[in-house]
This record gives structure tokens, C-alpha cells and sequence, in this order.
């Protein structure tokens, strides 16, 4: 299946059985909280790779689930990174269109929406690259932050708490978060940094006083190498 495939919704149950299922560690991430996690890895500062942010999607550092066979390992891994193309092709193509995945609660009669565990695993992924997210905190985007701040941080002021414990109020954060994606999106887009590569060299180094691979006839050093350093 390619990548560029969104996922069905039997795929998507799939992957949430998995999730939930006892070959996965109890802290791994639910489908709410794993699509916070890669929106953050989406839009954020950095680039990061799969091979750093995949691991954390099964629990703690260390976890690792229960696979029958390598096939099925194949099979999820694949569902998980066609779950991150969507994000990502979606803020790529129509960043305005981007709906969280929220759960929904029925409170007295009225149906809310808990951004909680979202913002939980939006928060994991700031946290792949806590320093880098400062620049936005410190803009004038940074209201646009505040949100999945209060829902999303281990802790956050006493009185500040009355914003977050009144379903209704939290109701308006998630649709402020919502709204606001689109606009931390913009921030970031230009200013977003590639992941960090290890360049390898084809070919032995020359050394300053070997002849040069120019073919000159002189030593490196005076010729092709006389600008180094």
C-alpha cells in the first residue's frame, strides 16, 4: 500500500484495536493522542525523522510491542506513517481544513468535545524538541499557543485550573486549538529547519601533502587545497 493512501476505516480500527490491544504497553498512545503527537511533529520547528519519533508511539522509552510476525510489524508501521502522510498532506494542501481528532463526551444531554489526550501527545511532540519551540511562545503567535498549553502541559497555575475543569470551557479551548493550527502552521512554515543528515565521503581524504587528484602534478596543499582552512 502506498503512503499517500489515507486510511480506510477498517484500517483506522485496525490500528486503534492495536493500540489498545495487551501487545501494546499500557502507556502506548490511543489514536487521539497519536494524532496530536504527529500534527506536532507536522507543523513543527525541526524535521524529525521516523526512526526518533516512531518509538515513543508504543510507550516509554524501551516499549515495544508484542508483534506476531514481522509481517504485521510491517503492516502497522505502515498504517502509522499513512496516518502522519494525512496530517502532513493535509497541511501541505489545505492547512484550513485540518480537523484534530477529539473525543466526544455526552454531558446532561449535550455532546462536548475533549481535546485532553490530543493535546497530551501534541505536547510529546514539542517535547521531541523543547528548546526549538521557544521562538513561537515568545512571537506574537504565541496566544495561539495557549490552548494546548492548558490542556496539553504536565502542569499548569492553580489558577488557571477553572479554564480546564468546566467541560463547557474546555469545549471552547478545543475549538479555539482548532482554530489556531492553521495559524501555527504559518509561523513555522518558513522558518522550519530540515532534519540534521551525517554526510559520508565517497572517497579517502586527501591528504595536504599527497600529490592532487587534479592531475597537476602538485602537492594538495598548493594547489586544489591551497584555499582550505
Amino acid at each position: 500500500m502506498q503512503l499517500d493512501q489515507p486510511l480506510s476505516e477498517k484500517e483506522f480500527d485496525d490500528l486503534d484495536n492495536f493500540l489498545l490491544s495487551d501487545r501494546c504497553s499500557d502507556d502506548a498512545m490511543t489514536m487521539d493522542t497519536l494524532h496530536g503527537y504527529l500534527t506536532a511533529i507536522a507543523i513543527g520547528p525541526e524535521t524529525i525523522m521516523p526512526a526518533e519519533w516512531l518509538p515513543r508511539v508504543w510507550g516509554e522509552e524501551g516499549a515495544v510491542p508484542k508483534w506476531k510476525n514481522p509481517k504485521e510489524e510491517e503492516r502497522i508501521v505502515n498504517l502509522v506513517m499513512r496516518f502522519m502522510n494525512e496530517v502532513l498532506v493535509t497541511f501541505e494542501v489545505a492547512p484550513k481544513e485540518f480537523e484534530p481528532l477529539y473525543v466526544e463526551h455526552d454531558i446532561n444531554g449535550e455532546t462536548l468535545i475533549d481535546a485532553e489526550a490530543w493535546c497530551w501527545g501534541f505536547w510529546e511532540g514539542m517535547e521531541l524538541r523543547p528548546g526549538s519551540w521557544d521562538e513561537i511562545w515568545d512571537s506574537e503567535a504565541g496566544p495561539l499557543m495557549r490552548p494546548i498549553y492548558l490542556l496539553g502541559a504536565d502542569e499548569i497555575d492553580e489558577s488557571e485550573l477553572a479554564e480546564v475543569e468546566d467541560p463547557k470551557k474546555a469545549h471552547k479551548l478545543a475549538l479555539d486549538i482548532e482554530a489556531n493550527l492553521p495559524g501555527i502552521h504559518r509561523f513555522w512554515l518558513p522558518r522550519r529547519k530540515a532534519a540534521v543528515e551525517t554526510v559520508r565521503r565517497d572517497e579517502p581524504k586527501v591528504g595536504r601533502n599527497d600529490d592532487c587528484p587534479c592531475g597537476s602534478g602538485k602537492k594538495y596543499k598548493k594547489c586544489c587545497g591551497a584555499n582550505e582552512g
